[in-house]
C-alpha cells in the first residue's frame, strides 16, 4: 500500500510539473534563468521552512552525511537553470522531453554504480519503451512558433544537463533517507540549500520581474504550485520507492507538457510524436506495476 501511495504521489508531482513550461510562456519578458532560480529557489526555501523542525531533529545525521547534502544542493541549483533554458531554446515539448526523458536511464546508472538498484526485466523493457517514446517525441516534427531552430542542439544539450542533475538530486535525497534521515528533513535541507544558492542568480536576472502583474503571477504560481507542492509530493514518493523508479514515472511530465503546449501554446505534434506519448504511457504502467508486484 505504501509503495502504491508513493507511486501516486510521484504521478501527482509529474502532473504539476507538466504545467511549468506552458506557464513560463505567459511571461516571455522573464529570463529563463530568473524563472528557474525564482521557482526552485523560493519553492525550495519554503519547503525548508516547512521542514525546519525535522531538519533540527536530524541535524546530526545531516552533518554526518554532508557530502550527499552538498552534492544534492548543487544539483538542485543547476537543474532549473538548465531546464528552463532548454525549453526557451528548443520549445516546451522538446525541452521537457529531453530533460525528464533522460533522467531515468541516468538515475539507473547512478544507482547501479552505487549498487542500490538491480533492474528487473519488466523495468528494463518499460524503461526502453519510455526512452524510445521520449526520443520519438523529441524528433517528431514540431512547428512551435516559440522555437529558435538554430538553438535546438544547445537546448537538447542543456536538457541532458537538466536530466543528469535531476537524477543526481533524486539519488542524493534518497540516500539521505536510506541513512535514516527523515524524508521531510532530507528534502527540506537539500532544496533549502539549493534555494539559497539560487538567490544571487535571482537577484541578477530579475530586473523586470515587477514590471507587470503577469510576471508576478507566473513567478509565484511556479514557486508555490509545481515547485513547492510538487516537490512535497515527490519527496513523499522518494521515501517509498527507489529514485530510478520515481524518475521513470515522471516520464508522464513531458506528456502533460506536450499536451498543454499543443492546446495552449500552439505547438503541434506529428503521428510519430503521438506514438511516442503512447509508449511513454506504456512505460509508466509497466514500471509502476513492476514496483508494486516486486514489493
Amino acid at each position: 500500500m505504501n509503495k502504491s501511495l508513493g507511486i501516486l504521489a510521484v504521478i501527482l508531482a509529474s502532473l504539476l510539473w507538466g504545467t511549468t513550461g506552458t506557464a513560463a510562456t505567459f511571461a516571455p519578458m522573464l529570463s529563463p534563468l530568473f524563472i528557474g532560480s525564482f521557482a526552485m529557489g523560493i519553492g525550495g526555501i519554503l519547503q525548508c521552512g516547512l521542514a525546519i523542525s525535522y531538519i533540527a531533529k536530524n541535524r546530526a545525521l545531516l552533518r554526518l552525511y554532508y557530502r550527499f547534502l552538498i552534492v544534492g544542493a548543487l544539483a538542485v541549483a543547476i537543474y532549473p537553470l538548465a531546464f528552463y533554458s532548454s525549453m526557451r531554446l528548443s520549445g516546451v515539448t522538446i525541452g521537457t522531453a529531453v530533460s525528464i526523458g533522460s533522467a531515468p536511464i541516468l538515475s539507473a546508472i547512478i544507482e547501479y554504480r552505487s549498487r542500490d538498484f538491480i533492474p528487473t526485466k519488466q523495468w528494463v523493457i518499460g524503461s526502453v519503451l519510455g526512452i524510445i517514446g521520449m526520443s520519438m517525441l523529441v524528433f517528431s516534427d514540431n512547428s512551435a512558433t516559440t522555437i529558435q531552430y538554430n538553438h535546438i542542439s544547445l537546448g537538447i544539450l542543456l536538457g541532458l544537463v537538466a536530466g543528469f542533475t535531476y537524477a543526481l538530486y533524486s539519488w542524493t535525497a534518497r540516500q539521505l533517507m536510506l541513512k535514516k534521515v527523515n524524508s521531510k528533513a532530507a528534502m527540506g535541507a537539500t532544496f533549502g540549500c539549493g534555494g539559497l544558492l539560487l538567490i544571487p542568480v535571482m537577484l541578477i536576472t530579475g530586473a523586470v520581474f515587477f514590471d507587470s502583474w503577469n510576471n508576478i503571477a507566473v513567478g509565484f504560481y511556479m514557486a508555490l504550485i509545481p515547485m513547492f507542492l510538487g516537490y512535497l509530493c515527490y519527496g513523499y514518493g522518494l521515501s517509498k520507492i527507489p529514485a530510478s523508479m520515481a524518475t521513470t514515472i515522471t516520464l508522464l511530465e513531458p506528456v502533460i507538457a506536450a499536451t498543454l503546449a499543443m492546446l495552449i501554446v500552439g505547438e503541434t505534434l506529428s503521428l510519430i510524436g503521438w506514438i511516442g506519448m503512447l509508449l511513454i504511457f506504456i512505460c509508466l504502467v509497466m514500471v509502476s506495476l513492476s514496483n508494486i508486484t516486486k514489493n
